[in-house]
C-alpha cells in the first residue's frame, strides 16, 4: 500500500507529537515519508526481533498498549502520541531494560520509524539527539526547550491528582517481602509499594527494588520488607501543582512520590507519568535552573520565566496558581546564586540563615516582583564574618538583578550591611521597632514581619520569629499603630463612588493598583494575622487564621479574599498586556483598560477593602 495519500495526514499528526514536533520541517517531512503502518487486535503482541536488520520507533496513533517486563511485571501503559522503543536506538543488545513485551489492550494502529532514518536525521541535525537519549532523564531534560502550545499551557499547572496513579500497594513494615511483592502483583498497574508503620509512612519500595535489592543479592525473602525498603520518602499532596512535584524530584534525585491526603497515601507519582504527559515538559525550567554554572546561564532563562507568567495569565488560571509558580522559580533562580556564590567564596566562616520577605516570603511573586531579602548571624561572628557574608550577599543579589529580579528601592537586601546581622542585633532592632513604632520603625518592621527562612540554619530565622511575636504580644500599641499607619490610606473612591486617579509619568490619568488597592489589603492581612498569633505569611492565609480565630466572619473573610484575587487578576492582565508591547510591567492601570464589567467590580472591591478598614480600626484601635 501507497503511503502518499496519507503523507499529509501523517506529517500534520507529527507536528503535534513531541519530541518530533521539535525537528525542523524538513526533518518532520522526511520522517513522515519513511513512516509505515502496523496494525495490533487486541490481545496481540509486537513482535521484538533483537538480530533484526532493522527496528523502529514507535508512535501510538491510535488505541492503547500494555508494556511488561519479561517477568510479568508492568512497566507502562501507553495511548495516543505515546512513543516507545527509544532503548533499542543505541544498538544495546542484551541490555535487561529493553527485555519487554509489548500488547495490545484495544485495536491499535501504530506508526513505525526505522532507526536507520532517524539515526541519518540525528547525524544531519546532532542538536535534537538528545530529545531521542535511551535515557527518560535526558529526554525530560531537552524538553523544557521546546515551544509551548496553548494546550501545553493548561498542563502546567495541573495538580498531582491529575497525572498520579490512584492504584496503590500499602503494606506493613512487618510484612515479609515475598508477601509484599506478591500483593504489588495483585494490585493493578502497581510498581512501588508504599511502607507503613502505626499509619505513617516510613519507606518506599519498587518492583526494581526488589529485583536489585533482593533478587540480585539472594536477599532472603521471609524477612521483613522494612529491611530493604527506601526509608523516609519525600512524599506529595495530591492537590500539590504537578510543577511542585517535579521541584521535589529534581531536588531529592528520586523518580516517584507517593502522594497522599491528610498523610494517608492515596497514589503514586513517578517519572514515567511525567514523560507520558510530555505536554508539561515546561515545567523543567527549574531543573534547567538547577544546572546552571554562571550567572550569564542563568539570566538566559528570564525570557522563559516570562513566558511562564504569560502562559499561566493567558489560561486565566487563579491569580493564586500564578504567584505559586512564580514564587517556585523564584526560590530555584535564589538557591542557584546563593549555591554558585558559595561556589566562588567557598566555605562560609560561620552558620548563617538567609531570609526572604516581601512578597516572596508570601508567595506571591508575579513577573517584576523585586527582591527583599536579610541575613541573620550567630552572635559569636564578628566584623571579618560580617563582611565575607556581605560579599558573598551582594553576589547574590546582583545576579537575581541580572536574572530579572530588581534590587529593592527601598535597599531591604543581604547585601545591605544593616540587613545582615547578628541574631542579637536583630533582636535588638525589632525591640527598638515594636516599642517606638514612629514611620520608619513601622517601615522596616512591615517589610520583616513576614519572612521566610530560605536557605542555611534555620534556628537563627526561628529565635527572630519568636522575639518578633513575643516583643508585639509584650506591645499592644505596636498593633494600634501598624492599624492607625495602614487606614491612613484609603482606596480610591470619591463621595459619588468615582475613581480617584493620579498623574502618571506621561501625564495621564492611571490607578496605581499596588499602592491603593493590593498593598491596603496585605497591610489588613498582617494586621489580622497579628492579632491572631498567626505565623502565617500567605495573604490568603492570614485572613483564614483571623477568621478561625473569630476575628473575622466567614463572610467578611471571603469577600476580602475574593477582592484580593480580583485586584491581582487585574494587575496580571494589565502587566500582560505591556509584555506583549514590549514595555516593562508596572502597576499603572490606565482606567481606559476597564470595561463597564471591570468598574463595577473594582468599585465592589473598594468598598470591601474599606470596610475591612474600618472594622480594623473599631478592633485595634478604638477597641
Amino acid at each position: 500500500m501507497t503511503m502518499e495519500p496519507l503523507l499529509p495526514n501523517i506529517c500534520d499528526f507529527i507536528a503535534h507529537v513531541s519530541p518530533l514536533n521539535t525537528l525542523p520541517v524538513e526533518a518532520q517531512n522526511e520522517i513522515a515519508r519513511s513512516i509505515s503502518i502496523s496494525y495490533l487486535a487486541v490481545g496481540e503482541t509486537l513482535p521484538f526481533d533483537i538480530a533484526a536488520v532493522e527496528r523502529y520507533l514507535y508512535i501510538v496513533r491510535t488505541g492503547s498498549l500494555e508494556q511488561r517486563w519479561s517477568d510479568g511485571v508492568l512497566r507502562a501503559r501507553l495511548g495516543p502520541e505515546d512513543l516507545f522503543g527509544f532503548t533499542f536506538l543505541e544498538g544495546i543488545p542484551g541490555n535487561p531494560e529493553d527485555c519487554y513485551n509489548v500488547t495490545a489492550i484495544e485495536n491499535t494502529l501504530l506508526y513505525q520509524i526505522p532507526h536507520s532514518v532517524l539515526k541519518s536525521m540525528l547525524q544531519k541535525y546532532p542538536q535534537y539527539a538528545t530529545h531521542f537519549s535511551i535515557n527518560a532523564h535526558e529526554r525530560l531534560n531537552c524538553a523544557m526547550d521546546v515551544v509551548w502550545s496553548d494546550e501545553d499551557k493548561g498542563m502546567f499547572v495541573r495538580k498531582v491528582a491529575d497525572l498520579a496513579s490512584n492504584t496503590i500497594s500499602v503494606v506493613d513494615a512487618r510484612t515479609s517481602i515475598q508477601e509484599t511483592a506478591r500483593q504489588m502483583r495483585w494490585v493493578d498497574r502497581c510498581s512501588t509499594a508504599v511502607i507503613m508503620d502505626d499509619d505513617k509512612i516510613i519507606g518506599i519500595i519498587s518492583d526494581r527494588d526488589m529485583t536489585r535489592r533482593v533478587v540480585a543479592e539472594g536477599f532472603d525473602i521471609s524477612r521483613p520488607v522494612r529491611d530493604v525498603m527506601t526509608a523516609a520518602p519525600i512524599t506529595v499532596s495530591s492537590g500539590d501543582l504537578v510543577m511542585h512535584a517535579v521541584a521535589l524530584m529534581m531536588r531529592h534525585g528520586v523518580s516517584s512520590l507517593p502522594v497522599v491526603d491528610c498523610e494517608k497515601p492515596v497514589g503514586l507519582l513517578t517519572a514515567s507519568h511525567l514523560v507520558q504527559h510530555h505536554r508539561v515538559q515546561a515545567i523543567f525550567l527549574i531543573e534547567r535552573i538547577n544546572h546552571c554554572q554562571s550567572v550569564d546561564e542563568l539570566a538566559v532563562l528570564k525570557v522563559e520565566r516570562q513566558a511562564i507568567f504569560e502562559a499561566l495569565v493567558e489560561g486565566n488560571l487563579r491569580s493564586g496558581v500564578v504567584e505559586m509558580v512564580m514564587s517556585m522559580l523564584m526560590d530555584a533562580f535564589t538557591r542557584r546564586l546563593i549555591e554558585l556564590a558559595l561556589s566562588e567564596f567557598g566555605e562560609p566562616p560561620c552558620e548563617f540563615s538567609w531570609i526572604v520577605a516581601g512578597s516572596h516570603s508570601r508567595n506571591e511573586v508575579h513577573v517584576h516582583s523585586d527582591q527583599d531579602s536579610a541575613i541573620i548571624l550567630p552572635d559569636n561572628a564578628g566584623i571579618e564574618e560580617q563582611m565575607w557574608f556581605l560579599r558573598f550577599a551582594r553576589f547574590v543579589c546582583l545576579g537575581l538583578d541580572e536574572c530579572g529580579y530588581p534590587l529593592c528601592t527601598g535597599h531591604f537586601m543581604a547585601s545591605e550591611s544593616r540587613w545582615c546581622q547578628p541574631l542579637s542585633v536583630w533582636q535588638a532592632c525589632i525591640r527598638k521597632w515594636v516599642t517606638n513604632p514612629e514611620y520608619t520603625q513601622l517601615l522596616n518592621a512591615t517589610v520583616f514581619l513576614e519572612t521566610r527562612a530560605f536557605y542555611g540554619n534555620t534556628w537563627l530565622h526561628d529565635a527572630f520569629q519568636q522575639s518578633l511575636l513575643n516583643d508585639i504580644a509584650a506591645h499592644p500599641g505596636f498593633l494600634r499603630s501598624l492599624t492607625r499607619d495602614s487606614a491612613n490610606t484609603s482606596p480610591p473612591l470619591g463621595i459619588f463612588n468615582n475613581l480617584v486617579l493620579e498623574k502618571s509619568g506621561n501625564d495621564s490619568k492611571t490607578l496605581n493598583i499596588k499602592r491603593f488597592a493590593l498593598t491596603l489589603i496585605i497591610d489588613l492581612s498582617r494586621i489580622y494575622a497579628l492579632a491572631a498569633g498567626s505565623s502565617e505569611t500567605n495573604t490568603e492565609a492570614r485572613f483564614r487564621a483571623a477568621r478561625d480565630k473569630g476575628l473575622m466572619s466567614p463572610g467578611g473573610c471571603t469577600d476580602i479574599i475574593d477582592a484580593f484575587h480580583f485586584l491581582t487578576r487585574l494587575r496580571f492582565n494589565h502587566q500582560l498586556s505591556q509584555l506583549r508591547k514590549g514595555i516593562t510591567p508596572d502597576n499603572q492601570i490606565d482606567p481606559r483598560e476597564f470595561g463597564s464589567f471591570e468598574r463595577k467590580h473594582l468599585k465592589d472591591a473598594f468598598r470591601i477593602i474599606a470596610r475591612q478598614q474600618e472594622l480594623a480600626r473599631m478592633l485595634f484601635v478604638k477597641g
